[in-house]
């Protein structure tokens, strides 16, 4: 079948099979590796995309189901010259250490970030229960989360002076 979907802003039409997890796609067809296949049952969040603004986790959607979306991937977030502020929070408070579970757990907290631009700690716990993290213990994820926050609300604000 073929499918056509808009990646990081770039548009791709390619023939797959029906049963292809847009995972797979993303990873092999399009070879933008930073999405991670953790678990394949949607347990784990490592693959945790943006589907038309909405974080969604890649390996419960087919890539045909995806016909026509908007997708974002953790490539398409900031750029290695001019890194997303949750990108920045990851680095500047120690949010990782392995770095498998990072592009999920930054696409996830992009979403809480973009209905929520001032987090509670309970918030964030709570937004990110469905990405797994077997290295951190997730205290320093929850303060890259609020360093990316207080980040944005900074240049939110500079902009509005």
């Amino acid at each position: 079948m073929n499918v056509t979907l808009t990646v990081n802003g770039k548009t791709y039409t390619r023939d797959v099979e029906p049963r292809t997890l847009l995972v797979h796609f993303i990873r092999e067809d399009l070879g933008l590796t930073g999405t991670h296949v953790g678990c394949d049952t949607s347990q784990c969040g490592a693959c945790t995309v943006h589907v038309n603004g909405d974080a969604v986790k890649s390996c419960t959607l087919l890539a045909v189901q995806a016909q026509g979306a908007d997708i974002t991937t953790i490539e398409g977030l900031g750029t290695p010259g001019d890194l997303h502020p949750l990108q920045t929070g990851f680095w500047e408070e120690h949010g990782l250490q392995c770095g498998f579970c990072t592009p999920g757990m930054i696409m996830a907290s992009a979403e809480l970030l973009k209905h929520t631009p001032n987090p509670t700690e309970d918030q964030i716990r709570h937004h990110l229960e469905g990405n797994y993290c077997r290295c951190t213990g997730y205290h320093n994820i929850v303060k890259a989360v609020q360093h990316a926050a207080g980040a944005m609300q900074g240049a939110s604000q500079a902009a509005d002076d």
